[in-house]
């Protein structure tokens, strides 16, 4: 699959998700296996302005390429100016969000407020086209709400704007994440425009991934919630492509290794406070569903170093009936 003049060596694509996909955990992806990795989304505003919390948000690994930079805003100058300002840095992709549900986000105008401004969007995008080298894509949602469900209009727009490619996720801004993705506005986008297209909704194991792209034929399939504490489902995928088998799940052993592997990267770059406190919910998503996850749950949020978690760890994925046998 390409997006403008980058290559990608699979389909598959970690979604751009706040607080959740920093350079750790998409260092833990990439080595997984997935295509394309997708930062958290920056404000082009802050950028401007210089916020000093935002420059954490801009760390990229060489290791991790490629990956692509996501920016939200509803001012077509100020994110164009800012997508040159730091095309310099070392992203491959530079996305836009159109599809963020937020309701700070959209009260300001931007993320998923945009599809309802097609003017906008277009100046928007071929402002930001104009101004950069690197392939720009835009990320959108089926519509705001089921009254004014549009993305196949939006899709075109951003096609004929200059876009390399065309994320879209298959809820309306309405629904945030609840309900049932709509796939087929995914085919209807796909079969409306020539850029690439890639899904998102409801991909949350291999079965799902594929399904969604043999019903809607789209190019691409970006994953969101299904990678939380599931960084594996790249490898799995891949494997899948390679000889048609689907690998087993985790065991204790090989989650608690990726947990505690996950911690050392989250306080190599984050320092040792900051560091743990992140990895808590992490560790929720990497247990759900595991005997005892209740209580380690509870317990990983009195956790305060990576000592602390190790013996955690080592305590509550391998309880006495689990050691004896």
């Amino acid at each position: 699959m390409n997006i403008g003049d980058v290559k990608l060596e699979n389909p598959y694509i970690l979604a751009p998700m706040a607080g959740v996909t920093d350079l750790p955990f998409r260092l833990l992806c990439k080595e997984q296996g997935a295509g394309l990795l997708c930062m958290e989304m920056i404000s082009a505003k802050a950028l401007q302005y210089k916020n000093k919390n935002t420059k954490a948000l801009l760390s990229i690994h060489k290791s991790e390429y490629p990956v692509s930079l996501q920016l939200f805003g509803s001012d077509a100058d100020i994110i164009s100016h800012m997508a040159q300002e730091i095309e310099e840095l070392p992203f491959q992709i530079l996305d836009i969000n159109m599809g963020c549900p937020v309701p700070k986000v959209v009260k300001n105008g931007e993320g998923s407020a945009l599809m309802k401004k097609p003017k906008l969007v277009y100046e928007i995008v071929s402002k930001t086209v104009r101004a950069v080298k690197k392939p720009v894509t835009v990320k959108i949602r089926k519509g705001f709400d089921e009254d004014h469900v549009n993305a196949v209009e939006i899709a075109r727009i951003i096609e004929e704007a200059g876009a390399a490619a065309v994320a879209v996720h298959g809820r309306t801004r309405e629904q945030y994440y609840s309900g049932k993705a709509d796939w087929d506005i995914i085919r209807q986008v796909k079969e409306a425009v020539t850029i690439p297209v890639i899904g998102n909704g409801d991909v949350t194991s291999v079965e799902s991934a594929l399904s969604l792209r043999e019903s809607t034929g789209c190019d691409g399939v970006m994953i969101g919630r299904g990678v939380q504490g599931n960084p594996w489902i790249f490898s799995k995928l891949r494997q899948y492509e390679a000889d048609g088998t689907f690998p087993p799940d985790p065991d204790r052993a090989a989650i608690r290794d990726m947990m505690l592997r996950h911690a050392r990267l989250q306080i190599e770059f984050k320092g040792d406070y900051l560091g743990i406190r992140e990895m808590r919910k992490h560790v929720a998503w990497y247990t759900k569903g595991l005997k005892g996850s209740a209580k380690l749950r509870d317990e990983i949020n009195r956790v305060e170093s990576y000592e602390e978690l190790e013996k955690l760890l080592d305590e509550r994925m391998y309880p006495p009936e689990i050691q004896k046998a």
